[in-house]
Formats: structure tokens, sequence, C-alpha cells
């Protein structure tokens, strides 16, 4: 069996992530050092993010089968999850592949003990079929092993936006992510951008949330020389509307409070003009993370009007004046809950603490922030969580605390519901991630 076989490289992976790498990190890490074609590719990628999605709802599967669940090896379970995610979730690849590559794997990275065991359990798999959720008697706990989402997030979740809006929200989340790019109006106009891309090979539609979005189907993005040439940048359609909903002019001075990795930044630079005066501030509490933003403006043409600087939020006061700013960002650091679509292993890692904990430093960071702004300017909150915590109830205790401050109507493609003046958008929506937007004045 090649060291490259992109079913082997996905056990080996998946175990890592379970003993704590990042998942993003680690598949990337791969991919670079192995000689695998865009097919394999699509295939490790596919079982690698399928497994994790779906952990819960495989340990529950796989544990029947299991006479002794603890004392099995990590890296053997992880091989029976690929296993039975193949078998049920992809539906092209026969049967008879999937036994004979899962058997030949247990047979290199074990021996012939757990080959037996792994060719028994798959057997027994196939003539018994799997489990059902009916036998779980729980209904949190059956909705938690159905959806593979922690117990906690869905009872936030029931308590806010309903039993009928939840159901919606999880059924969703197990979906495969949309493919958006962003179009650099300093490079490129769309429609030549979406001309290009098709005559690549791509299918390629405008996205319906953002301006500046395009929706692409057939292969990744990365692949295409515009975006190596930085004419379009890969990014959310959700991410996109803070810096939509903040009515930029080039002249502008912009503070971007948390800006790493630059998907933002970039975007409000690609609005500005050094001939006029217009600079953006970044800044980031990771010197190390500021140098990817500094990579994508560089790639994506803006540098000139972009400056970075390593400082955590909380603490901006010695850097910078009052009032100096024209408009201010706060993308701030959240639970990342509205990106449990694309980043899975957020649902098992995060905690109800977390969230707490993660709302009262978005509550510091707007507190000092905020007398940077000049009389009358903007600033933009956004966060990519759904949970009221670290949302609107974030704004209404900062709202509490500045009176000099208004909350303002967020103006983007999109329609706000139930009369609010925020943007809230949860993963069904739209098939996007989950993201808060919310604009303030200062009076």
């Amino acid at each position: 069996m090649s060291k490259d076989n992109p079913r082997l490289l996905a056990v080996k992976t998946l175990n890592k992530i379970s003993n704590g790498s990042y998942s993003n990190l680690q598949l990337n890490q791969v991919i670079e050092h192995s000689d695998l074609d865009s097919r394999d590719i699509s295939l490790l990628t596919n079982i690698v993010y399928g497994v994790i999605q779906h952990r819960l709802t495989l340990e529950y599967y796989l544990n029947s089968f299991l006479k002794n669940p603890k004392k099995v090896d990590s890296w053997v379970k992880e091989l029976l999850y690929t296993s039975i995610y193949q078998m049920y979730y992809l539906n092209k690849i026969p049967e008879r592949a999937i036994f004979n590559e899962s058997i030949k794997i247990a047979k290199k990275l074990g021996h012939d003990g757990i080959r037996r065991m792994v060719t028994g359990t798959l057997h027994q798999i196939q003539r018994n079929g799997l489990p059902s959720f009916n036998e779980i008697t729980d209904p949190m706990r059956k909705l938690s092993i159905e959806y593979s989402v922690s117990p906690w997030i869905i009872k936030e979740l029931k308590q806010q936006v309903g039993n009928k809006k939840t159901i919606s929200i999880l059924e969703s989340i197990n979906k495969p992510s949309k493919q958006s790019v962003r179009f650099n109006s300093k490079l490129i106009d769309k429609s030549v951008l979406s001309s290009e891309l098709q005559s690549e090979g791509y299918g390629v539609k405008n996205s319906s949330l953002a301006k500046s979005g395009l929706i692409l189907t057939d292969k990744s993005a990365s692949y295409s020389n515009l975006f190596k040439t930085g004419k379009m940048t890969i990014q959310d359609e959700s991410a996109m509307l803070p810096v939509e909903s903040m009515d930029i002019k080039p002249h502008y001075q912009i503070l971007d409070a948390c800006s790493a990795p630059g998907g933002k930044t970039t975007q409000i630079a690609e609005k500005l003009d050094s001939n006029q005066g217009g600079h953006v501030f970044a800044l980031d509490l990771h010197e190390k993370r500021l140098k990817q933003v500094e990579k994508n403006a560089k790639r994506l043409g803006v540098s000139d009007v972009l400056s970075t600087e390593a400082c955590d939020a909380r603490k901006i006061d010695s850097l910078y004046k009052d009032e100096q700013f024209d408009q201010i960002l706060i993308d701030a650091p959240c639970s990342g809950i509205g990106l449990i679509r694309r980043k899975p292993e957020i649902r098992y890692e995060k905690q109800l603490s977390d969230v707490n904990h993660l709302s009262s430093i978005q509550l510091d960071i707007l507190n000092s922030v905020a007398p940077k702004l000049k009389s009358g300017g903007k600033l933009v909150y956004s966060t990519c969580t759904i949970l009221n915590q670290e949302n609107s109830d974030v704004i209404d205790e900062f709202l509490s605390l500045n009176s000099d401050f208004e909350l303002v109507i967020t103006k983007t493609l999109l329609e706000l519901k139930n009369n609010d003046k925020y943007l809230k958008i949860y993963p069904d929506d739209y098939e996007s991630d989950g993201f808060f937007v919310c604009n303030l004045i200062k009076k």
C-alpha cells in the first residue's frame, strides 16, 4: 500500500487531530507533503472533515459493535469511523473497495489480530446494519448523537430560537459548505473575474448575500491563477457583510481592532486611496498572525494603505489619540459557533464557560476602542457566533455604559428580520456561516 493512499492518510490525520492537532493545519500539512492528485485530495478532505463532523454519531454506531471500546487503540477507532463514514455517507464508493482498503490499512498499521478484529467488525456492521437513534431514550442526548453536536449548544439554541429553528440549524450544519470568493475591486471587475473563472473550468454564480461575493463549484478556488495573482480571495459570504455595512470613503482612517487573518482588513483596504490619505490600522494580539495579514495584503495589492501592530485591543489607549478614526471594525474574538459547518471540531471543543468568558472580553474591547472613534463615526461590531451572550447581550451592555453611542440599522443586501437593527444570520438561513453584524454611531 502506497504511503500516499488517501484513506491511509485520512486515518493518520484523524488520529493526530484526535490527539489535539488542528484539523485544517494538519490536513494542509499532509496534502503539502504528499503526491496526491486532485481526486485523492478531495477524497482525503471529505473523509477527514466528514468523520469530524459526524464524530458523536459514528462513536454511537461503532460502540454497539465493540465489547470494550476503551481498550481499542485510537487509530483503530479512526479507521473504523472512516469505514462507516464511507459506507453510509459516501454512496458512490463500492462497499468492497471500502472493506479491502480498510483491511489493508489495519494490516499495515497494526498486527494480524487487529486486522482480524477490523475485518470481523466490518462484516458484523454489514450483516446487522447500524443501530437506530430511537433506542436513545433521553431527547437531548438523542439530538446530540443524531446531529453530532454537544448538548449544551442544543440547549442554548432551543432557549434562544425555539425547537423548530434549532432542528433546522442542526440539519443544515452537516451539509457541505459552499465555496465563496470575494473579487478584488482594486485589480479586476466582478463580471470580468466571473468570465475568467468560467474559462478556467469553474461553475460561477453571484452571491445572494454579499455584493462582492461569487460562489464557485467544480474545483478548489486556491488552484486558480486568479487567486494566486490576488484578483480574488477566499472568504465566506457572511464574513463579507461587516465591511459591506461600513460605507467607506477613500480618504477614511479606519481601525480594524481584531484583524487576523486579514479577510476583512484587506476588504477595507480595497476601498481606500493612499493618495487621499486613506489607511487601515490592523491590530491583533499575536505578531505571528499579523504576518498572515501582511501576506494577504501583499497578494491583493493593498499593502500601501495598510499597517499592522501587535497589540491587545483592550490596551490601545497609548497607541492612538481619542477621536482619531472615521470608522472602527471590531470583528471580535468569539466562540465561533456560527462556523460549525466549516470547522466541525468547534462543536466539541467549546463550552458554555468559554462563551461567558469571551463575552466579557468582547465588552472590554468595545469599551477600550470606543473613545478612538470620531463623533459621527461608525463602529461595526461583528462575530461569527450565533449565541446572544456574545452578540446582542454584549451590545445591550455596551450601550448601557456608553450613552454617546446609538444603535443604527445595519444596511447590507439582506433585509433585517423581526424589526431588529442588527443582522443575525444562522447557518440554515442561506447555507453560509452564522454571523452577527451590528452598526453603532457615536453621537
